[in-house]
C-alpha cells in the first residue's frame, strides 16, 4: 500500500510537492478553495479536497493520510487578517487532524528572526522579530509545537527564505515599470528557488528528524542590488534604481532586519542537493522561457 500525503495549501509550493510525490507513486490529497482550483488539482493526478482553513465546517472532509505538508499561505487580497490565517487556521486544521497523521511538515518563514547586521544566521540564532508578520509566523510556530507536545504528533519545521521561480520573480513588475526600488541596495537577500523548496519538503516528510527545525536557502545570499541588477538585465528592464525609505514606512522596517542564511543543517543532516544552489543559475531558469 503506497504511502498517503495531505498537502493543507496546495498552492505555488505545495502542488509542486505534490507532483513529486506523485511521481514517486505516493498517494497525494490536497486542499483547495474553489471548485476550479480542485479540477486543476484533478487533472495533475491529485485528490482535490475542497476546504478554508478558517471554516472549520468545511474541514471534516480532510481524510486521515500518513503524512501532512502544511503550506497555507498569506494572501493579503483576500481579506482575512494574517494572524488569522496563520494562527486560528493552523489551530482549525490540527483539530481536525488529531489522532491522524504520522508526521506533519510544516512550511514557516526565516522572517521569525529579528534584527541583524548582515551577520549570519542558524537554526539555533534568536527569533526574535521585529515586524508583526514574523511574531505572527513565530506564533504559529509555538501553537504548533504545543500540540505537537500534547498530542505526540511528529513535526517538522521549514523556515524557507523568499522563495522564487517561474511566474514568481520578486518586484519583477516593479523592475519593467523602470521604478526604483525602495531600500539599500546592499542589503543582502535570501532566497531559495522553488523547486529546491519543494525538493527540501519531499525529503523532511520522508528523512526530517522529529522536532527539528530547517532553514531553506540557496548557498549564497545576494545583495540587493546584484539580484535587481541580473533581473533586469534579464527581464529586458531598465536598469534599477533605489531610493531610501520613509521613516516608519512598511519598507523602513523591514530595513531593521539584515541576516544571511546559513543552510548548512539542510544541506549535511538532510542532504538535499540544490538545482539552483544561486541565482546565477536559479535566475535564468526562472525567467528565459525552456525550448
Amino acid at each position: 500500500m503506497s504511502t498517503s500525503t495531505l498537502i493543507v495549501g496546495c498552492g505555488y509550493l505545495g502542488s509542486r510537492v505534490a507532483r513529486r510525490l506523485i511521481e514517486r507513486g505516493e498517494q497525494v490529497i490536497g486542499t483547495v478553495r474553489s471548485p476550479s482550483r480542485a479540477e486543476v488539482l484533478r487533472g495533475q493526478g491529485i485528490e482535490p479536497v475542497i476546504a478554508d482553513v478558517l471554516d472549520p465546517g468545511s474541514l471534516g472532509g480532510l481524510p486521515e493520510t500518513d503524512r501532512v505538508f502544511y503550506a497555507v499561505g498569506f494572501d493579503r487580497k483576500a481579506g482575512p487578517a494574517m494572524r488569522s490565517v496563520y494562527v486560528e487556521g493552523l489551530r482549525n486544521v490540527l483539530e481536525c487532524l488529531r489522532g491522524h497523521p504520522v508526521r506533519l511538515v510544516y512550511a514557516s518563514s526565516t522572517g521569525v528572526y529579528g534584527r541583524g547586521t548582515g551577520e549570519w544566521i542558524d537554526e539555533g540564532s534568536l527569533t526574535e522579530p521585529t515586524h508583526e508578520s514574523g511574531r505572527v509566523v513565530l506564533e504559529a510556530e509555538r501553537l504548533l509545537g504545543e500540540f505537537a507536545s500534547r498530542e505526540g504528533l511528529n513535526t517538522i519545521i521549514l523556515r524557507f527564505s523568499g522563495l522564487y521561480g517561474p511566474g514568481r520573480i520578486p518586484r519583477r513588475a516593479t523592475l519593467e515599470r523602470g521604478e526604483p526600488i525602495v531600500g539599500d541596495p546592499d542589503r543582502p537577500l535570501n532566497l531559495i528557488h522553488v523547486d529546491d523548496a519543494a525538493e527540501a519538503a519531499v525529503v523532511a516528510l520522508e528523512f526530517g528528524r522529529p522536532g527539528q527545525i530547517y532553514l531553506v536557502s540557496d548557498d549564497r545570499p545576494v545583495a540587493r542590488h546584484e539580484y535587481y541588477t541580473m533581473a533586469a538585465r534579464l527581464l529586458n528592464a531598465p536598469a534599477p534604481t533605489f531610493v531610501v525609505p520613509v521613516p516608519g514606512s512598511i519598507e523602513a522596517l523591514r530595513e531593521e532586519s539584515s541576516k544571511r542564511v546559513l543552510n548548512a543543517r539542510l544541506r549535511h543532516e538532510l542532504s538535499v542537493s540544490l538545482a539552483y544552489p544561486n541565482i546565477n543559475i536559479g535566475l535564468p531558469a526562472a525567467i528565459l522561457p525552456t525550448t
